[in-house]
């Protein structure tokens, strides 16, 4: 039985564009400029093939089923198929495919490329002497970089993460530009009253601290409903889908206390770009006010809304791991960088030092902010004419 969250729909979403990026840059017109700028810029091809490895797990994360438990075949007494019971919790294509990494656990930490339990036990030797020693591993060489403290692999958990951190990164920034571009366009390019009204809002937004909000709508709406893990009867509406997910009201939140610095950038922008010498003409030539926002006004805020989505992004990403860290981010049994450098903070107060799991956390969240923030350059270039001419 298939089973779909609301998150599933913006990674779903996410790879609609990719594909409509590559089916547009097959055609003439502004996609296929920006994809031969791309194939000519060698490191942002590393970086666009490197952000499809992370939207290719989140992916893989997001297609998801439950296995029959009892079906109506094996259970004489059972009648009709719609009474078959179905496993409480919904694997991944991503949980399948590295079956071996999910299932084949240790009994508590070992290093990396280790061969042995990073603690000293009481083990009998086979002439029946007990010594303290480090026992070995029932699966070596199984465990790349390492693993937690009941034994699962860090290497998969780090993988779970990518699909968090992609959907905090776009979802919530999805949130954030329809927002900023509404009441920025609006406030600067009527002004008066309008103008005022969006300014007070914005500004009295700006001024509530936002990790406050955050932790009051959590505590709202996001305490019930999908936390990952275990799914119940009641929380699946049409026996497929589930709306309640605590991933998809963080990024919703994130997004409402995001907006505000953005839509000051492009009322400020509205401002200067009413003013030019192209609008004048449109409005001389009897355009009217909303095709001249479409035509002349939307089209060159695109550098701003670019420009703050990377920057978005890297900082919802980043945002989600503090958020994890201090019990409001994602339910513990989901995948997250956060919850990984949650558990890393009592590890490194011990001694010896396990720091494998905070450095697994780094490496996926450094892998993927850089790559963005380069890919994302070299398309404001490419979309850049100036720049393209040169």
């Amino acid at each position: 039985m298939p089973v779909i969250l609301a998150t599933d729909i913006m990674v779903f979403l996410i790879i609609g564009l990719v594909v409509y990026f590559f089916i547009g840059a097959r055609s003439d017109g502004p996609l296929r400029a920006v994809w031969l700028s791309l194939k000519k810029n060698r490191l942002a091809a590393i970086s666009f093939a490197v952000l499809l490895v992370y939207a290719g797990l989140a992916l893989m994360d997001s297609i998801r089923w439950r296995d029959i438990v009892v079906s109506p075949a094996s259970n004489g007494a059972v009648v009709g198929s719609k009474f078959a019971s179905y496993n409480a919790e919904a694997l991944s294509l991503l949980d399948r495919v590295f079956i071996n990494m999910r299932t084949e656990t240790e009994k508590t930490y070992s290093a990396p490329f280790d061969d042995k339990l990073f603690a000293k036990e009481t083990i009998e030797l086979p002439d029946g002497k007990r010594v303290r020693d480090y026992p070995p591993l029932k699966y070596k060489g199984r465990h790349w970089l390492g693993t937690d403290k009941v034994g699962g692999d860090v290497f998969f958990a780090a993988l779970k993460g990518a699909r968090t951190a992609v959907i905090i990164g776009t979802g919530a920034t999805v949130v954030i530009i329809p927002f900023a571009i509404l009441f920025g366009v609006i406030a600067g390019y009527y002004g008066g009253v309008a103008d005022d009204i969006i300014q007070y809002l914005y500004t009295t937004l700006a001024s509530i601290p936002g990790v406050l909000l955050i932790v009051a709508f959590m505590l709202l709406f996001g305490t019930e409903g999908y936390q990952g893990g275990l799914i119940s009867e009641g929380m699946v509406w049409a026996k497929v889908f589930v709306p309640n997910d605590r991933l998809f009201w963080l990024c919703l939140i994130l997004g409402i206390t995001s907006w505000t610095d953005l839509c000051r950038l492009i009322r400020a922008e509205t401002l200067k770009l009413r003013e030019m010498e192209y609008v004048q003409a449109a409005k001389a030539f009897g355009a009217g006010r909303l095709k001249i926002i479409y035509r002349h006004i939307v089209p060159n805020l695109a550098h701003l809304v670019l420009i703050t989505f990377v920057l978005q992004f890297s900082s919802l990403v980043l945002a989600e791991a503090i958020l994890s860290y201090i019990g409001i981010g994602v339910g513990p049994r989901m995948g997250s960088w956060g919850n990984m450098i949650n558990t890393a903070r009592l590890e490194l107060s011990r001694e010896p030092v396990v720091w494998w799991n905070l450095l697994a956390a780094f490496a996926f969240m450094f892998g993927l902010v850089l790559p963005a923030n380069i890919f994302a350059d070299a398309v404001r270039d490419a979309l850049d004419p100036r720049l393209r001419n040169r």
